[in-house]
């Protein structure tokens, strides 16, 4: 079988992560490459790594004194990576046997593997994934029921496979660097999985989810669910980062994260669109428009927008300046698509169409007879189209360098 290595980003995970470094040990075997990335924790980590006798565990410490977050530690992984596959495992996950050949099976060059996971039953049920509960924490984990289990699955599930992804998944080192990573856009987290998975597809890869590759995912904890006495309850760097991730996408894809129900994505089509904004009169209604297209402009309200522009700046590797202008004298031919909404005769229908404009002008170009140039009325919005062209694959490369290597 060949060799692979394993990229495993963690954070004050020790708990968890031992469960994790032990899995791969005792079902998959000493010559895979195990990396782990410290991502600057103070929980005896580092000392628990560096006492391990592995010849293939190799140990990456963050120390920059921050936490940098998965969506960097992943590119850095991936980039150390000896091997030519490579596979992205959370610290809280533990996998079963025969879990990385049944992946392996299906994996070659163009082709993303994910494998299936077994949660407990913390979130909703889907197509994609197995609920049933072997331990809410890793110290009640019940190992002999779980593989027990595995092996059943297996059996039923031989050599099946679905269209779907999730983490943890297998990729060729080659195709993964061919569309530069992950985007740190989405530093630290979230949804920079939600961008990969898209640009995968873009990039023509095909997704196989392998059903018999099985691994048990205590979920989110770490990054999401920090608190080690109560489950569920998020800590205010992911409610943070949560946030600022959210607008980043928007602002990346102009839609938000659509999938089948086997968490296949489903990728819209990209405008270039600019949203003529009347009407405003604070912060909030300028980025309830900014997110859903290439550039606003907020008429009559330069210092509102300068206001915004200092607000939003931060947190955005997007230059704001380009994206809001408050210009008087619009020039409506420049951009390809003008929506241009008055808010004082505004529904909350209105902006349902304003957030879901990629759909509607997907609508628009499967028409035979648009008078480009003129404009039409969706509710109380205009819409005024020059061009209708995609430009949704400019996105498969990530444009941006990992920010600390």
């Amino acid at each position: 079988m060949q060799t692979i290595s394993f990229v495993i980003p963690s954070v004050n995970n020790l708990r968890y992560l031992k469960n994790a470094y032990i899995s791969i040990r005792k079902y998959a075997g000493s010559e895979h490459e195990i990396i782990v990335l410290d991502d600057d924790s103070n929980d005896g980590t580092l000392e628990w790594l560096r006492g391990l006798n592995d010849s293939n565990l190799v140990i990456w410490e963050n120390t920059t004194g921050y936490r940098l977050g998965h969506t960097i530690t992943y590119n850095i992984g991936g980039k150390m990576a000896k091997n030519d596959i490579f596979t992205i495992l959370h610290a809280d996950m533990f996998i079963g046997p025969n879990y990385v050949e049944n992946a392996l099976k299906h994996l070659k060059k163009g082709v993303v593997v994910s494998a299936t996971r077994i949660e407990p039953p913390l979130h909703p049920e889907g197509k994609e994934k197995i609920v049933k509960d072997f331990g809410m924490w890793p110290e009640e984990f019940t190992e002999k029921e779980f593989v027990e289990f595995v092996h059943m699955e297996q059996i039923q599930s031989r050599d099946l496979t679905t269209r779907g992804i999730f983490a943890p998944w297998f990729i060729y080192k080659e195709d993964f660097v061919a569309i530069g990573g992950h985007d740190p856009l989405f530093a630290p987290f979230p949804y920079e999985d939600s961008d990969i998975f898209q640009r995968f597809i873009l990039a023509g890869y095909e997704l196989v989810q392998s059903r018999d590759a099985l691994v048990y995912h205590l979920t989110c904890r770490g990054h999401k669910w920090t608190d080690d006495n109560v489950i569920g309850k998020t800590d205010g760097l992911f409610e943070r980062s949560e946030l600022r991730a959210r607008k980043n996408y928007i602002r990346k894809w102009n839609t938000w994260i659509q999938n089948d129900e086997y968490h296949a994505p489903i990728v819209l089509p990209k405008y270039d669109v600019c949203i003529v904004l009347g009407g405003a009169t604070n912060l909030n209604q300028i980025e309830a428009f900014e997110l859903w297209g290439n550039k606003i402009i907020v008429e009559n309200q330069p210092d509102l927008v300068m206001q915004y522009i200092i607000k939003e700046q931060p947190d955005t590797m997007f230059d704001m300046s380009a994206r809001v202008s408050a210009i008087t004298d619009i020039d409506l031919t420049e951009h390809d698509v003008y929506v241009i909404i008055n808010l004082d005769n505004f529904t909350k229908e209105d902006y349902n169409i304003v957030q879901h404009i990629s759909e509607v002008l997907k609508d628009f170009s499967g028409e035979q007879t648009i008078d480009y140039g003129a404009s039409y009325q969706v509710g109380n919005i205009y819409i005024k189209i020059n061009r209708l062209q995609d430009t949704v694959n400019d996105l498969i490369i990530c444009p941006r360098e990992t920010i600390y290597e």
